[in-house]
C-alpha cells in the first residue's frame, strides 16, 4: 500500500485576450478497490463552476466555462490517493480455454469497443512478430508480456519528436517516442493478438524500477486477461502497472481520456505548459529542478472549425462557377 500527493498544473498562455473558453477535464482519479482517493481539489482561473458527469467508459468528467476575457488559464489539480498492490494472474487455466474465452467475448457489448481497430500500414509486421514468437500457443498473459518487452526493447524513449496527435504509422517507422507512443503501439499489437485492450491516462510515481514517465501525465495499456480481469501493462518501463501507477481515465484511445482539452473564441496563438509533482508525504519538500515541464503549442479547434467552414464555402463557390 502506498499514499501519494500529486499536484498537476496545466497552464494555457495566449498572446491576446480570448473569451468564452469551454474546457473538458478528466482529472478526477478512478476510485475503486485498488485506488482510494482521500481528497481532491481543483483550482481554476476565475473560479468557474465545474459540472461533472460519468462518461461511457465510467470516467468522471468535468466541464467549465470561462466567459471573461483572459490571457492565461491555470488549472491546478491536487490529489491525495492511496494505492494497493495488485494480485497478478496466476495463469493456471488451460491455455486453449483462455483463448476460447477471448473469442467468445470479443463482440459483446462490454468488449467490442476494445477489440476493434483501424487498418494500419505496419499490420503485416505485427502479424509476423506474433507468428515468429508463436504467441497464440502461449497464454494471453505471457503473450502480452512478450509484446510489452518487444516494444520496450525496440523503441527508443525520446521526447520532442512526437505529440498526442502523432499517427501510429509515424511512430512505427521512427521506432521512437514517449509514453503515449509506446502505449499506442502496444495497444495495436494486443488488439491484433485478439485480446481486448484500452488506453489508460494517469501518473507514474517513480521507484527503483520505474524510471521513465515521471514529472508529467503518463500512459499505459490495460489488457483483459481471461478469468482475471483488466491488467495494466506499461511498455515505457516494461512493467506491470501496480501501486506506483495512479489512474485518471480509460478509453479506446487517448482522445477518450485526455486530461484537458477545450476551445475558445479569439484569433490568437496559444501555448500549453504541464507539470506534475509527486510526493510521498505532505511535508516532503519538492526539488523543482526535478519537475518535468512539458510545453507545446496548441491549435484552437473553434478557430480551426471556422477555417474549415470558410474553405468548404470557397470550394462550393468554385464548383458553382
Amino acid at each position: 500500500m502506498a499514499t501519494f500527493y500529486i499536484k498537476h498544473i496545466t497552464k494555457y498562455s495566449y498572446n491576446s485576450n480570448v473569451i468564452d473558453g469551454a474546457t473538458l477535464i478528466r482529472l478526477h482519479p478512478i476510485n475503486d478497490d485498488y485506488q482510494k482517493v482521500t481528497s481532491h481539489l481543483i483550482s481554476i482561473t476565475n473560479n468557474p463552476f465545474i459540472e461533472t458527469f460519468i462518461d461511457f467508459f465510467n470516467n468522471r468528467v468535468g466541464t467549465f466555462m470561462v466567459t471573461e476575457p483572459h490571457k492565461e488559464l491555470n488549472i491546478i489539480s491536487e490529489i491525495e490517493v492511496t494505492t494497493t498492490e495488485r494480485i497478478f494472474p496466476d495463469d493456471s487455466a488451460d491455455v486453449a480455454s483462455q483463448w476460447q474465452e477471448l473469442k467468445r467475448i470479443q463482440n459483446t457489448i462490454e468488449f467490442i469497443d476494445f477489440t476493434k481497430h483501424k487498418p494500419f500500414s505496419g499490420a503485416e509486421d505485427i502479424k509476423a512478430i506474433i507468428l515468429d514468437k508463436m504467441l497464440k500457443t502461449k497464454s494471453p498473459f505471457k503473450a502480452i508480456l512478450e509484446l510489452c518487452e518487444y516494444v520496450h526493447d525496440n523503441f527508443e524513449y525520446k521526447s520532442g519528436i512526437s505529440n498526442v496527435n502523432t499517427p501510429l504509422e509515424d511512430t512505427w517507422k521512427l521506432k521512437a517516442g514517449v509514453c503515449q507512443d509506446f502505449t499506442n503501439v502496444l495497444l495495436k499489437m494486443v488488439k491484433m493478438l485478439g485480446v481486448p485492450a484500452r488506453y489508460v491516462s494517469g501518473y507514474i510515481c517513480p521507484n527503483d524500477t520505474i524510471v521513465r514517465g515521471g514529472g508529467a501525465t503518463h500512459a499505459w495499456v490495460e489488457a483483459y486477461i481471461p478469468f482475471y480481469g483488466w491488467l495494466g501493462i506499461d511498455p515505457t518501463n516494461n512493467a506491470i502497472a501496480n501501486e506506483n501507477h495512479v489512474r485518471l481515465a480509460v478509453g479506446r484511445y487517448y482522445s477518450d481520456c485526455s486530461p484537458v482539452k477545450g476551445v475558445y473564441k479569439g484569433n490568437v496563438e496559444a501555448e500549453m505548459e504541464v507539470s506534475v509533482e509527486v510526493k510521498t508525504s505532505k511535508t516532503e519538500i519538492i526539488d523543482t529542478t526535478d519537475v518535468n515541464t512539458v510545453t507545446s503549442k496548441t491549435n484552437n479547434s473553434y478557430k480551426r472549425s471556422l477555417e474549415l467552414r470558410q474553405e468548404q464555402g470557397q470550394q462550393q463557390q468554385q464548383q458553382q462557377q
